[in-house]
């Protein structure tokens, strides 16, 4: 490092400083191809480091020699308030694709018909990415436009952030071929197994959600409105097609289309073979199937397609599809899954809760990547490690759950058991044990607890407050704006701005959606206040049975348990809630101006209401309203709602799409209603839908 630094001191005094930035930006952009595509730097991070930050200061010296393209510009541009729209050069269809061996040989027979006997048919075989697809253009080698497939014609412009992306040149290489005036290509951006697995151990250390499966990591990653967000993601691309071009007369095979991307510094998928048959292409599919899960990214399948780019004009497309290409799927994983990390996560109870984080699977119907183990006594009970292969169940829409191991990992190779940290991840606070649950019992400095609160609070069923996420409710948090429930209602926009990802509009949406959320029914408030065993339906029925606030709150374990479904246990848990002097406090400041409720009042004790005594769940999605609405239609009528069928259960809904409650129904032989019976039934007892 010493020699390297006298020698750039030497260099710089001999040199002019525009042919140093110049030299400099060349020597970076070859060690970002050697390290981002090829995988064999030449240099150690320290060197990389000096050349960089000798560029930054030449730059900085001379403000005149800075230029879009410059490595150091790959960060820079100011939280955008929304997407621009913007057109493909050519449209991004997506591919006719099937899991059916037969459809495959069906797919390569139509070609052959459609280009005539005796055509030579040669296959580009490449992995199907399991990833986020966008567009890049480049002018004069710089690149000066990126998109998300969008529609395929027309997408969301973000440039600023694919800039962020190391392996995406900034300026095309031209050592081996010149950059044409204008290329439009195709790439797809993901994230790698290692990294994100990395990325949900931190976000989950941070007290939010993990992403399920890395595809949605990418594609949440790109759509982000601060491209310092982005920046700060392990996200990678593979560009594998040209899409429109000028000057590339000479590009006419798929191959060559490959050796020109690959010739300008962009990295092409692994694993290209070429196949003249469809058995070839069922051959490369069962190879890469075999090897899928040793893969440091996800695929779901293989792509076919026509070498020579003159019989793919020839051919042409669908509204959809071009006939000249074919995506072979993998079959879906099905409940058996490796285990790549168990991390523990702190709910905003303060329970810490160890999580198995898997390779994606899909488990009716929804694919996963994150199972609860629930608590350690259940990790040491089912044995569960690092690397073992685990069966998962999903029932109903509770969280995933490991329950046996299926497989151990390799003989002489596995795991040590897991133990829960002793201090909370998330405040450093000693755990503590409580029956076989494991605590923080920081409950109100927790920056993890108090995120899952405020999320909580702001949530749909709660105040359904527009914009107040887990992320956002993390960035309140850690930057001290809220310390308690209260300070929400304190915010204000310029605060705001001062934050990673708001700007001026953004800021004055997140404060007017607090300001109208204030305004609430006692039933959501309620729920949002994070009570204990109070959920929507208890929350609902509190609200009914008392009709103020001050009722619930000062009512005895013994008027509580007049309420129905309140047992003894409930009802000291509610009690105890309210009696806490810290919670006291809290509700006093929120309801000191800062919230104001819509309490139903006195309940009717005279005559029933038209639905009382009947329970409904709905699945899949209604036309004449959302299934929200028809949740509260029924529950304001005197009937309940729940999310799961039961043997309570008199009539579920079933809408477009249903879900595996239509398949429990029929198991419990529960009558089932279509919209339109269900709006029958309404009018039937009296309630106007």
């Amino acid at each position: 490092m010493h020699d390297m630094s006298a020698k750039g001191s030497h260099r710089r005094s001999r040199t002019a400083p525009a042919e140093r930035v110049a030299e400099l930006r060349r020597e970076i952009r070859r060690h970002d191809y050697l390290y981002y595509v090829e995988n064999r730097p030449e240099i150690s991070d320290e060197e990389y480091d000096a050349l960089y930050h000798e560029l930054l200061g030449l730059e900085k010296e001379h403000p005149e020699l800075r230029s879009p393209d410059s490595p150091t510009q790959r960060v820079g541009a100011e939280p955008l308030e929304s997407f621009p729209a913007v057109e493909h050069a050519a449209p991004m269809l997506s591919l006719d694709s099937s899991r059916d061996e037969d459809e495959v040989r069906r797919f390569d027979q139509r070609v052959r018909d459609a280009l005539g006997e005796g055509a030579s048919v040669r296959w580009v075989m490449e992995p199907k990415l399991d990833g986020a697809s966008v567009e890049l253009v480049y002018e004069d080698g710089v690149l000066t436009r990126a998109a998300t497939r969008g529609d395929g014609t027309r997408g969301e412009g973000i440039t600023e952030n694919v800039r962020t992306i190391p392996a995406v040149p900034l300026r095309l290489r031209e050592e081996e071929r010149g950059a044409p005036p204008f290329v439009s290509m195709r790439g797809e951006v993901l994230m790698r197994l290692g990294p994100f697995e990395a990325l949900n151990d931190q976000l989950m250390q941070e007290g939010k959600d993990p992403f399920a499966n890395p595809r949605n990591a990418a594609a949440g990653s790109l759509r982000q409105l601060d491209p310092r967000i982005t920046a700060s993601r392990p996200l990678d691309i593979f560009v594998y097609d040209i899409l429109a071009a000028e000057g590339l007369e000479d590009v006419t095979t798929q191959e060559e289309v490959r050796k020109a991307l690959a010739a300008w510094g962009l990295r092409t998928p692994d694993f290209e073979k070429t196949a003249d048959s469809a058995d070839g292409i069922l051959t490369y599919h069962a190879d890469l199937m075999e090897r899928r899960d040793d893969l440091e990214y996800e695929i779901d399948g293989v792509v076919a397609k026509l070498d020579d780019l003159a019989a793919r004009a020839e051919m042409g497309t669908t509204s959809r599809h071009p006939r000249w290409a074919y995506a072979y799927k993998f079959p879906p994983r099905r409940e058996v899954t490796r285990v790549l990390r168990i991390a523990a996560s702190v709910g905003r109870t303060g329970v810490v809760t160890p999580i198995a984080m898997m390779r994606p699977v899909e488990i009716g119907g929804v694919t996963v990547s994150r199972a609860s183990l629930h608590n350690i006594e259940q990790v040491r009970k089912l044995d569960v490690r690092v690397g073992d292969r685990v069966r998962v169940q999903r029932a109903g829409d509770v969280i995933p759950q490991v329950t046996e191991v299926v497989e151990e990992g390799a003989a002489g190779e596995r795991e040590e058991p897991y133990e829960l940290p002793s201090t909370c991840p998330s405040c450093g606070t000693e755990l503590i044990r409580r029956g076989p649950y494991t605590l923080c019992p920081n409950s109100f400095e927790c920056p993890a607890q108090l995120a899952g609160r405020l999320q909580h609070f702001g949530s749909r069923d709660a105040l359904d407050i527009e914009g107040l996420g887990e992320e956002t409710a993390r960035l309140l948090v850690s930057e001290e704006l809220v310390r308690e429930l209260p300070d929400l209602f304190e915010l204000r926009p310029e605060e705001l701005e001062k934050l990673e990802g708001f700007a001026e509009i953004s800021a004055r949406k997140l404060v007017d959606a607090i300001h109208h959320a204030s305004k609430t029914e006692l039933r959501r408030f309620l729920y949002g206040l994070g009570i204990p065993e109070v959920g929507t339906a208890v929350a609902r029925d509190l609200a009914r049975h008392f009709g103020s606030f001050h009722d619930i709150r000062t009512a005895s374990e013994e008027e509580l348990e007049e309420v129905d479904g309140i047992g003894p246990k409930m009802s000291e848990v509610i009690r105890a809630f309210f009696e806490e002097p810290h919670n006291r406090e809290v509700l006093d400041r929120l309801l000191d101006g800062r919230v104001q409720l819509i309490e139903p009042g006195p309940p009717e004790r005279d005559g029933a209401k038209p639905l009382e005594g009947l329970t409904f769940v709905f699945t899949g999605g209604l036309e004449r309203f959302s299934r929200s609405k028809a949740k509260e239609l029924v529950e304001s009528n005197g009937g309940r709602a729940t999310s799961s069928v039961s043997g309570e259960t008199d009539y579920v809904v079933v809408g477009e799409d249903p879900g595996s409650k239509l398949d429990e129904a029929r198991e419990r032989g529960v009558k089932t209603l279509d919209e339109d019976a269900f709006v029958a039934l309404l009018q039937e007892k009296g309630v106007k839908p």
